[in-house]
C-alpha cells in the first residue's frame, strides 16, 4: 500500500480525506496560526515559544525558543477541551458507527481508533479542530507508505513482518469501513458522505501514532482516571530526545475537575534551541514504524532472534565451544530452560541483543547453563543472577568466556542475514537516493552498527576475563 497521489484542495463545501504523497506539506497551503488558535481557546503559550520555519524530513515542523527560557518555566498549557480524543463507549448516529468500527481495531493498533475520530473531524466542515488538523502533514515517512522496493531495503525480517501486518490490516479494514458506510443515512455518516480508503486510514493511523500521547482522561465513576491516547495541538510539535529539555505534566483544575495539560522547561532552554520531549525509550523499529525516523546510536535499539536449538548449536560451533548440550540438553538443563520459558508449553522464544543490558537475560542464562557441566555450581545461583550480565562469571571464567564467544557468534550470524555490508550502504547514500530509500538504508546501517557494538563490548569483556584468568594462574 502506498499513498494515493490525489492533490488536496481547501474547498469550503467539502474537506477531502484522501492522502497526497509529498513530505512536509501541510493539509492546506496556508493553514491558520496554531499559536493564535491555542491562545484564543484559553490556552497558554510562552512568548518565546515559536514554530520553527525550518522543516526537515525526519520531524517536520518543530518548536524553538526565540530567547533564553529559564528552567521551570511554563511553556504551553492546554485546557481540557483542546486535546483531540476519542471516547468510543457512547454516542448515537455517526458517533455510534465510529464506535462500532473502533471496536474492530486490535489493541496493538490503538492509533487507528483515534485515527477514525481524526478522519471524522478532518471531513467535517466547521470542525473545532480544523485549525489544528490543517497544520498536520499531508503524509508521513512511515514504512506503510514506502514503495515495495524500499520496504525490502529495510532488510530486517521482524520489521518487514510488522510493516506487512499493518498494510494487510489497513486493506482489510478498508473493506470493513466500506461495509459499515454503504447504506448509511447522510446524518449517520461519520465522514460527511466520503469514501474512506486504505490510504486515508493509513494517514490517520500514522498521524496519531506519531503525535498522540497517552494521558489521563475523564474521571471515572470510582474517582480514578484511565489513560487514553490524545492529540495535543502545538505540544505535539516538540521533537524527540532521550535528554529532553521539557516534560508534560497534568494538573487538575480544582473548580471543575478538568485536567490542564502543561509543558514545563525541565532545563534552561537557550535561544534557538528546539523544544524536546522524550517520546519513550524505544527501539528504532518502533521509532520508524510509528514516527518515521531512526536514531543513530540509539541506546535502546535491539535486534530480535529466535531461541532455537539449531541456531544455538551453530553459534557454539562457530565460536569453537561446541557442546552436545545445545542440541540435546540434559534433563536438569531442560528444567531451567523451561523456567526461563524458552522451551515447554507456550514458550516465548523471542530473545534480543542490544539495548541497555546488551544481552537478553533469558538468552544469557540459557547459554551459561547449557555450557555448564556441573549442576551443583548452577544450583548455587538463582535465575536472576544467571540472567544478569553484571553478575561477573557466576559459573566460572571459562564458562563466561565460552558464553560470550557464543553470543558473539550469534551476532556474526545475525549480520550475515543482511545482504549488504555497512560500507555498501554508505556508498549508496552518497549516490543520492529518495527520502524513503535513505531512511530504509539508515535503518539497516544503525541495526548493523548496533550488532557490531554488542560484539565489541563482549570482546572487551572476554579480553578482561582472560587477563584475570592469566593473572590468577601466574599468582
Amino acid at each position: 500500500m502506498t499513498a494515493s497521489k490525489i492533490v488536496l484542495s481547501s474547498l469550503t463545501h467539502i474537506r477531502p480525506i484522501t492522502c497526497a504523497a509529498s513530505y512536509n506539506t501541510r493539509l492546506v497551503p496556508h493553514p491558520p496560526d496554531l499559536v493564535k488558535w491555542v491562545k484564543r481557546e484559553g490556552g497558554f503559550v510562552h512568548q518565546a515559544v515559536k514554530i520553527s520555519p525550518q522543516q526537515n524530513e525526519a520531524n517536520g515542523l518543530g518548536l524553538v525558543a526565540s530567547q533564553d527560557i529559564p528552567k521551570g518555566s511554563l511553556l504551553i498549557a492546554l485546557p481540557d477541551h483542546i486535546p483531540l480524543r476519542f471516547e468510543s463507549d457512547s454516542g448515537d448516529g455517526a458517533d455510534s458507527v465510529l464506535a462500532n468500527l473502533a471496536r474492530q481495531v486490535p489493541e496493538e493498533l490503538w492509533a487507528m481508533k483515534l485515527g477514525l475520530k481524526l478522519l471524522q473531524e478532518r471531513a467535517k466542515v466547521g470542525s473545532f479542530w480544523w485549525p489544528y488538523i490543517s497544520n498536520l502533514p499531508e503524509t508521513y515517512s512511515v514504512p506503510i507508505f514506502f514503495q515495495g522496493e524500499d520496504i525490502k531495503n529495510l532488510q530486517y525480517a521482524p520489521l518487514l513482518y510488522q510493516v506487512n501486518k499493518r498494510c494487510r490490516f489497513l486493506l482489510d479494514f478498508e473493506k470493513e469501513v466500506g461495509h459499515a458506510l454503504v447504506s448509511l443515512k447522510p446524518n449517520d455518516h461519520p465522514f460527511e458522505g466520503q469514501d474512506v480508503g486504505a490510504s486515508s486510514l493509513g494517514w490517520a493511523m500514522s498521524a496519531v501514532s506519531s503525535r498522540a500521547f497517552r494521558l489521563h482522561g475523564k474521571k471515572l465513576s470510582d474517582g480514578t482516571r484511565n489513560k487514553i491516547p490524545m492529540m495535543l495541538p502545538l505540544i505535539d510539535m516538540c521533537n524527540h530526545s532521550f535528554n529532553p529539555n521539557a516534560q508534560i505534566l497534568q494538573e487538575e483544575d480544582a473548580k471543575n475537575t478538568e485536567l490542564l495539560i502543561k509543558v514545563v522547561a525541565e532545563t534552561e532552554i537557550k535561544e534557538n534551541d528546539s523544544l524536546l520531549l522524550n517520546y519513550g525509550c524505544l527501539s528504532n523499529d518502533l521509532f520508524l514504524l510509528d514516527y518515521g525516523f531512526v536514531i543513530p546510536s540509539n541506546p535502546y535499539d535491539t535486534i530480535e532472534l529466535k531461541y532455537d536449538e539449531a541456531l544455538m548449536d551453530a553459534a557454539s560451533m562457530a565460536a569453537g565451544v561446541s557442546s552436545p548440550n545445545f542440541s540435546s540438553p540434559a534433563a536438569w538443563q531442560q528444567q531451567i530452560l523451561s523456567q526461563l520459558n524458552l522451551i515447554g508449553e507456550a514458550p516465548i522464544v523471542k530473545v534480543s541483543l542490544g539495548g541497555p543490558e546488551f544481552i537478553d537475560g533469558r538468552l544469557l542464562a540459557a547459554i551459561r547453563v547449557l555450557l555448564a557441566s556441573d549442576l551443583e555450581t548452577v544450583q548455587k545461583h538463582d535465575l536472576d543472577t544467571l540472567k544478569s550480565i553484571s553478575a561477573e562469571a557466576p559459573l566460572g571464567i571459562a564458562n563466561e568466556v565460552a558464553a560470550f564467544r557464543t553470543i558473539i557468534a550469534l551476532c556474526v550470524i545475525a549480520l550475515e542475514h543482511f545482504p549488504t555490508k555497512i560500507m555498501e550502504d554508505e556508498s549508496l547514500l552518497k549516490q543520492g537516493v529518495s527520502a524513503s530509500t535513505d531512511l530504509a538504508i539508515r535503518f539497516r546501517i544503525h541495526k548493523k552498527s548496533m550488532i557490531i557494538d554488542v560484539m565489541r563490548n563482549l570482546s572487551r569483556r572476554v579480553k578482561l576475563l582472560l587477563s584475570k584468568e592469566t593473572a590468577a594462574t601466574e599468582a
